[in-house]
């Protein structure tokens, strides 16, 4: 089954906006078995809309459509849609209820262009919208072929992708069994480093076809290894997973800090909440990236007790009680991190100091982390080079500095 995507907006041509859409759906696809070839932008013009769809149903046994099903003139995705279908559009009066009701139960008066939304071509089945106003639509075309369009807007477009077109897709495309996947995210190794590291794991499983091992980098959520397989039910698909994420493990498993949708920082506050600790943050060159990461995650409050983002050396010196002199070396990050412990009260103190650029910082290059997790466990320290410029260097000090925490709270030193 081939199923190519595309994604209308002149905004995407422009560089306004970043189509993170296709490549999500891109991912999903792959981890479900079903290629995708071709990833196509096009702005809003319906000529261009419909013969590309057009072009790439030559190829494909599917296209997804994200975008231009809103109730604006320039969103024309329904248009095209009929016109490559070879059919009117008409209006689906529940789809137009739904859409009244919405804007009422919002207390809101609904612009008339809203019930285009409400269009749809003869012969195609509505996907109901459960986060906004715009529906949905699989539309047969040919007796062969089926076009999805979706909403532009990311959550709508991927729980109506989650709960309808994917079952849709994957029910014509016959196949049998149950795909499922692995996730391990590591931190602390490089792609090449951790390829390298697995090659034998990898030849056996080119050798054997399946399961299939990738590596994705994240950035500041860690380089993922996902073990994707194919088996004739869930309880086979799940025994077969563990079986190699074991022969992972052993030999990475130091690097690997959580699976699937567990984060860095789920990780860590649940292992310190299962030791009833607290934590205290002083942050520099971060300035609160740590805290914000840490606070997005629910419940984060009966661990995180506060950040203290000391950015100028006179805070450090000051409120943390750091000895004056250079700010970016192991010594400065340890007093920061017993200060942050002892100003907010918490059971672990966690600081980190460097220099993010452009510009070296007193002799001590770009890209230079110092972290230090202090307890009375003991204390951790590191010092790290970071790649990358100035925004990348702070994010991968976060994931740097909570693999820094982990290994404190796990591995007392």
């Amino acid at each position: 089954m081939r199923c190519d995507l595309l994604a209308v907006g002149t905004e995407l041509l422009l560089g306004q906006l970043v189509d993170t859409n296709s490549a999500w759906i891109g991912e999903q696809l792959a981890a479900n078995g079903v290629a995708s070839l071709t990833h196509v932008a096009v702005g809003d013009n319906v000529g261009r809309i419909t013969s590309t769809l057009r072009r790439l149903l030559d190829d494909a046994d599917a296209v997804i459509i994200g975008g231009g099903l809103g109730p604006t003139h320039d969103d024309l995705t329904r248009e095209a849609i009929a016109a490559v279908m070879g059919v009117e559009l008409v209006a689906d009066e529940a789809v137009a209820s739904t859409i009244r009701e919405l804007f009422a139960g919002r207390g809101r008066r609904m612009p008339d262009n809203n019930l285009r939304q409400a269009l749809v071509p003869v012969g195609a089945t509505v996907i109901p919208q459960r986060r906004g106003t715009a529906p949905g639509l699989i539309c047969p075309v040919g007796g062969d072929r089926v076009v999805y369009a979706v909403p532009g807007v990311p959550h709508e477009l991927r729980e109506m992708f989650e709960r309808a077109v994917l079952p849709d897709l994957m029910a014509r495309s016959g196949e049998t069994g149950v795909i499922a996947s692995r996730v391990l995210r590591t931190w602390g190794e490089t792609e090449s480093g951790l390829n390298e590291r697995l090659d034998a794991v990898v030849a056996e499983l080119d050798a054997l076809g399946d399961p299939t091992l990738a590596f994705l980098a994240r950035g500041w959520e860690g380089l993922e290894v996902r073990i994707t397989t194919r088996a004739p039910s869930a309880a086979a698909a799940e025994e077969r997973l563990a079986t190699w994420e074991a022969k992972v493990r052993a030999d990475v498993g130091e690097v690997v800090f959580a699976v699937d949708d567990e984060s860095m920082e789920s990780v860590v506050l649940d292992e310190m909440r299962a030791r009833s600790m607290t934590l205290g943050l002083a942050e520099s060159v971060t300035g609160g990236l740590v805290g914000a990461r840490l606070t997005a995650v629910a419940g984060a409050s009966d661990v995180l007790r506060g950040s203290i983002v000391s950015y100028a050396s006179d805070v450090k010196f000051e409120l943390l009680g750091v000895t004056p002199g250079p700010v970016v070396s192991e010594p400065a990050a340890i007093e920061m991190a017993e200060g942050a412990r002892r100003v907010l009260g918490a059971d672990v103190g966690l600081a980190l100091t460097g220099v993010a650029g452009p510009d070296e910082q007193d002799g001590v290059a770009v890209g230079t982390l110092c972290v230090a997790a202090v307890s009375d466990l003991g204390r951790r320290t590191v010092t790290a080079r970071l790649p990358g410029q100035r925004e990348q260097m702070r994010q991968f000090s976060v994931i740097t500095a909570l693999d820094v925490l982990r290994r404190h709270i796990i591995e007392p030193s």
